[in-house]
């Protein structure tokens, strides 16, 4: 019951509530093309092509007589789940190493701070066209490439958010209690920082979408059959100039998704640090 007051209190927060509900119909709608489209994403019908919108098609067809809002429900899911699961690889990873360099220093935490640097000289790009080198362009591998960019990112998130926890006293207390490094980074440190790990979360999943499309544009992300945002930018491209509406719509299904996450993330900061809201805000992500 606390837990779920003190989430509705996040709605009198103007930029949460917009960005939460924009956010929750995106991602309903592209839940719902796992059972449900208008129209099958793979009904090809050429005599169909380049419709305009109408009751059959509220968004027209595209250049293979595909349904476009079908097309964009099943993107957007596409796009999602590569989003989720490469913020789940960083956090997965990059968390328990924050929360190692926090709690141990010396040397392990300067080895980690350096493994972090390393990985951040290689963007998700660069990473993503070393990986399709060895194993061939896929949405599973631009889920990797931005995975291990996103490592990183929580590491130093975990890391700087512990630190300041390990220097009060109820930590003191639990280490002279006999409370091993990890068991105190578990127990105390981890609920602490956790609404800090959330934000970011948010803010990486917005990241993740807008990488996702990056790289399915460029040919290193998802390939057909299989359909995503960035795909259906890649395929609307050259017929832009006759049609350009086939390009607006996978375009504007990005810009919306990435805002709408960017406002509840802004909206979540906000509310668990109000200092940050007086004074203009402080992107997490640096």
């Amino acid at each position: 019951m606390r837990m779920f007051k003190q989430f509705a209190s996040n709605f009198r927060h103007p930029s949460f509530a917009i960005g939460f509900v924009l956010s929750a119909v995106l991602i309903v709608l592209a839940l719902l093309s796992l059972v449900w489209t208008p129209h099958p994403t793979d009904g090809v019908n050429i005599a169909a092509r380049f419709g305009s919108p109408s009751l059959e098609h509220f968004l027209g067809t595209d250049f293979f007589g595909r349904d476009i809002f079908s097309m964009l429900m099943a993107g957007a899911l596409t796009s999602l789940r590569v989003a989720v699961l490469a913020v789940g690889i960083g956090m997965v990873v990059g968390v328990p190493l924050g929360l190692l360099a926090a709690g141990h220093g010396g040397w392990l935490e300067r080895l980690i701070l350096r493994f972090n640097d390393f990985v951040f000289a290689f963007p998700a790009i660069i990473t993503a066209i070393i990986i399709t080198t060895l194993f061939g362009p896929s949405a599973i591998n631009a889920m990797i490439a931005i995975g291990i960019f996103n490592i990183p990112v929580f590491a130093r998130v975990a890391r700087g958010g512990a630190l300041s926890i390990w220097t009060l006293d109820y930590v003191d207390a639990a280490r002279l209690s006999g409370l091993k490094v990890w068991q105190i980074s578990v127990r105390h440190v981890l609920p602490n920082i956790l609404s800090l790990l959330i934000v970011q979360a948010t803010i990486q999943l917005s990241l993740g979408i807008l990488a996702e499309a990056g790289l399915s544009y460029i040919g290193l992300g998802t390939q057909p059959p299989e359909t995503s945002l960035g795909l259906m930018l890649k395929e609307a491209q050259s017929f832009f100039l006759a049609y350009p509406m086939q390009a607006v719509w996978p375009g504007l299904t990005i810009i919306i998704f990435v805002m709408a996450l960017n406002l509840m993330g802004d909206g979540l900061r906000d509310q668990m640090d109000p200092k940050l809201s007086k004074a203009g805000g402080i992107n997490v992500a640096g």
